[in-house]
C-alpha cells in the first residue's frame, strides 16, 4: 500500500463565523500520523441564550483524541477571546504551552488559579523569536493591536509558509510597544507565502482604524475640562496604551490614579512586569481615595460593556464601599460598545444618567479607535505579503464574505470563507475541504464544563423561555387522592391582582385530577404511567392556554 502524502492543513475550531472563542489547529504529514499544532485557545461570552452560563469554549474533541500528536498550543496575545480557555481546557489536552513574555504573565496567573501551574510546560519566548515544533518552523512576528505584545505567527513547513496575522491593525503611533514591523512581514513576500490567514473584524468598514496616539491627545484634552469635578473612566483593561494615556492625563491635571475592578489590577500587574508604565507614578487605594477632593482623583474602572459584576456597575448600583459618584460628576466611556451588550451599557449608563452623573462616549468625542484593521489596513498588509491563498478568519458570516472577496479583488488567486469543523488542504493547487470534524460549544457550568447538548443547559433553556410547572399528588391503593393535586408555577406573568396565575394555577389542578381519575383503577399502580399521562395532558392544556411549551414535572406517589 502508497503512502500517504504530508499535507499542509489548516482547521478552525472556534473563531470562524464568529467574533471569540478562536481555536485554529495547523497539521503537518500524512493522515495516519499528523502533526498538530494549536495556535490560540479562547473564550466567549454568555447571553440571553445560555441562561446561568459566563464562558464558553471550543469543543476540543477532535485534537483531544489525538493529543499523542499535539505538539504544543501557542499563544499571539493575551486577550481573553485568545488565550482565556487555556486553563479551563489544557488538562484535556495536557502539551506544551508558548507565549512572549506579558501573555505568559497573565496565563501563570489564569493556572495558578486553577492550581495547574506546576503541571503545565511553560515556554516564555521573546518577541520575534523563532522556535521548530516538530515539522513546524514558528517565527513570532512584532503587529499593533490593543493589548501589549501582539504577535503575528509565521509557520513555515516542508509544503510553503503560512502567514497567520493574528489580531492586528496599523498603528504608526501606538504609544506603547513597537510599530509593526514591516520589514518582517514583507521578508516574508520573498519566501511565495503560500497562504495568510486573516483578521477579518472589520472587513465592513472601509477606510482606517485610526491611532492610540490620537486617542491619547483627546485624552489629556478631555479630562483637562472638568477641573474640580469627580472623574472616572471606563476603558478595555487589557488595552493597556489606553491605561497608560488615561493615567498620564491624570497625572498632566493633578489627579491621581484608583484602579477599581480585578481585571484592571491584573492588567497593571502584568503590564509593569514587563517594564510598561513607568512614567505613570504611584496608585492610590480606594479607601484613601475616598477621603481626597474628588477634583484630585480619577477613578480607573473595569464594566465598559455594562456588565453586572464590574465596577462600574457596582458603583452605579451603591455596592462599592470607597467609591461613590455625585451629581456633577462625569463617568468617560473609552471604549466601543461590542454588539450584544447594547441593553447592559445603555442601563449603566441610564443608571448614572439618573443621579446626575455626565455621560461621555466614543460617539461625542474621539476617544476610542479599533484593535483590529479596517479595509485599508487589509488591502495593504496583502500588498506586503502577497498570499498565493487567502483564509479569512476571525469574524461572523458576513465579515469573511466580504474579506474573501476583496481579497480576490486585491490579486489573491484563492480565497475561502470557512467555518468551524472544516478541514482545509493547502497547497499551490488551491484550497481543498478534505474533511468535516466535530466542532462546536462547550459550557462552563457550576464550575465543570459540560457540551452545548448536555441535558441541564437544555432543561435550563427551555425554562428561561417557557416556564415551569410542578405538580405533586398523593393517592392510596384503592385509587383516591388523598393530597393535591398541588400545582407550581414559575416563569408565568401573574396579572391584574394575580389573576392570570390563579387561573392558570386552578386550570392545571383540575386537568391533573381530572385526567387521574380517567386513568383506569389497575394502571393506577403503575406510578410512572400516571405521572406521564398527567404530564402529557397539563402541557397540552398550558400550551393551549398560554402558548408555551413549559416544563411539566408530575410527582405521583402511591401510598
Amino acid at each position: 500500500m502508497a503512502k500517504s502524502k504530508n499535507e499542509l492543513i489548516f482547521l478552525p475550531l472556534g473563531g470562524s463565523g464568529e467574533i471569540g472563542m478562536n481555536l485554529n489547529l495547523f497539521g503537518f504529514g500524512p493522515e495516519h500520523d499528523r502533526k498538530w499544532i494549536i495556535v490560540d485557545i479562547g473564550v466567549t461570552f454568555g447571553d440571553l441564550s445560555t441562561p446561568g452560563v459566563e464562558i464558553i469554549m471550543p469543543d476540543t474533541l477532535f485534537i483531544e483524541e489525538r493529543k499523542d500528536n499535539l505538539l504544543g498550543i501557542v499563544l499571539t496575545h493575551a486577550h481573553e477571546d485568545h488565550m482565556g480557555a487555556l486553563a479551563r481546557l489544557w488538562p484535556r489536552l495536557r502539551c506544551p504551552v508558548y507565549a512572549t513574555p506579558f501573555t505568559m504573565y497573565l496565563v501563570k496567573d489564569r493556572l495558578a488559579e486553577a492550581g495547574l501551574l506546576k503541571e503545565v510546560p511553560l515556554h516564555e519566548m521573546p518577541l520575534k523569536s523563532r522556535f521548530k515544533l516538530g515539522p513546524f518552523y514558528l517565527e513570532y512576528v512584532t503587529i499593533t493591536h490593543s493589548i501589549p505584545e501582539p504577535n503575528g505567527l509565521a509557520v513555515r513547513t516542508s509544503k510553503g509558509t503560512v502567514f497567520h496575522t493574528g489580531d492586528w491593525k496599523i498603528d504608526e503611533d501606538p504609544q506603547i510597544g513597537e510599530q509593526i514591523d514591516v520589514e518582517a512581514i514583507t521578508r516574508l513576500k520573498e519566501e511565495n507565502v503560500l497562504a495568510m490567514i486573516c483578521d477579518s473584524t472589520n472587513a465592513l468598514s472601509p477606510g482606517r482604524a485610526g491611532s492610540e496616539g490620537d486617542v491619547r491627545k483627546e485624552l489629556f484634552k478631555l479630562v483637562g475640562e472638568y477641573e474640580g469635578r469627580g472623574v472616572a473612566v471606563a476603558s478595555f483593561a487589557s488595552n493597556v496604551a489606553r491605561l497608560e494615556s488615561i493615567m498620564l492625563a491624570a497625572k498632566a491635571h493633578d489627579r491621581s490614579v484608583c484602579l477599581v475592578g480585578r481585571s484592571m489590577r491584573r492588567m497593571v500587574g502584568a503590564a509593569k512586569s514587563v517594564g510598561l508604565l513607568t512614567e505613570v507614578g504611584a496608585f492610590v487605594e480606594e479607601e484613601r481615595a475616598s477621603r481626597m477632593p474628588s477634583g484630585n482623583v480619577l477613578y480607573l474602572c473595569t464594566g465598559s460593556q455594562g456588565e453586572s459584576r464590574a465596577a462600574l456597575s457596582k458603583i452605579a448600583n451603591g455596592e462599592r464601599r470607597n467609591v461613590k459618584f455625585h451629581k456633577g460628576d462625569v463617568v468617560i466611556f473609552s471604549s466601543k460598545i461590542i454588539p450584544g451588550n447594547e441593553k447592559s451599557i445603555f442601563k449603566l449608563q441610564n443608571a448614572l444618567a439618573e443621579d446626575g452623573v455626565e455621560i461621555i462616549t466614543e460617539k461625542m468625542r474621539p476617544i476610542h479607535v479599533s484593535g483590529h484593521p479596517y479595509q485599508d489596513e487589509l488591502k495593504q498588509m496583502y500588498e506586503w505579503v502577497k498570499p498565493h491563498l487567502s483564509i479569512p478568519v476571525h469574524g461572523e458570516r458576513r465579515h469573511l464574505m466580504k474579506h474573501a472577496e476583496l481579497a480576490k479583488k486585491w490579486g489573491v488567486k484563492h480565497s475561502v470563507d470557512p467555518k468551524n469543523g472544516e478541514m482545509f488542504s493547502l497547497s499551490e493547487a488551491g484550497i481543498e475541504i478534505v474533511d468535516i470534524v466535530p466542532s462546536g460549544r462547550l459550557y462552563e457550568d457550576s464550575g465543570i464544563i459540560v457540551s452545548a447538548g448536555d441535558p441541564g443547559i437544555k432543561l435550563r433553556r427551555k425554562m428561561a423561555y417557557a416556564g415551569h410547572i410542578s405538580v405533586s399528588l398523593v393517592y392510596n391503593k384503592k385509587g383516591k387522592i388523598l393530597s393535591g393535586p398541588e400545582p407550581r408555577i414559575s416563569g408565568f406573568p401573574e396579572g391584574v391582582n394575580g389573576e392570570y396565575m390563579d387561573d392558570l394555577l386552578d386550570l392545571v389542578a383540575e386537568v391533573a385530577e381530572e385526567t387521574f381519575y380517567k386513568i383506569p383503577s389497575k394502571a393506577r399502580t403503575n406510578e410512572d404511567l400516571v405521572e406521564e399521562r398527567i404530564r402529557s395532558k397539563v402541557k397540552r392544556a398550558v400550551n393551549s392556554k398560554t402558548d408555551k411549551r413549559a416544563v411539566v414535572e408530575i410527582t405521583a406517589h402511591l401510598m
